[in-house]
């Protein structure tokens, strides 16, 4: 007489599935995950360039909404000169 699979790999054939399955979700459940703390949050709302950024985007849209934007074309060609003539 001829025994095959002696040893505990022959009581339980699906645990090996069933490990696989387990290690599966337990991948699908680690995410990455991103904090800022509270003094980094503090910084930017109450950084002095923020501030002085709202102002100037407020007066631009009262002068777009007033229709008194005016575009200096010789300072937009002059800043696109300088900046491709030092590159």
């Amino acid at each position: 007489m001829k025994i095959n699979n002696i040893g505990l790999t022959g009581i339980n054939p699906y645990k090996k599935q069933i490990n696989k399955l387990d290690s599966i979700q337990k991948e699908s459940l680690k995410m990455d995950k991103v904090e800022i703390s509270t003094a980094a949050k503090q910084l930017q709302e109450v950084s002095p360039v923020t501030i002085e950024r709202q102002g100037k985007v407020e007066a631009l849209k009262q002068q777009i909404e007033g229709g008194m934007y005016q575009i200096d074309a010789k300072a937009i060609a002059k800043g696109v000169f300088n900046y491709y003539s030092k590159n």
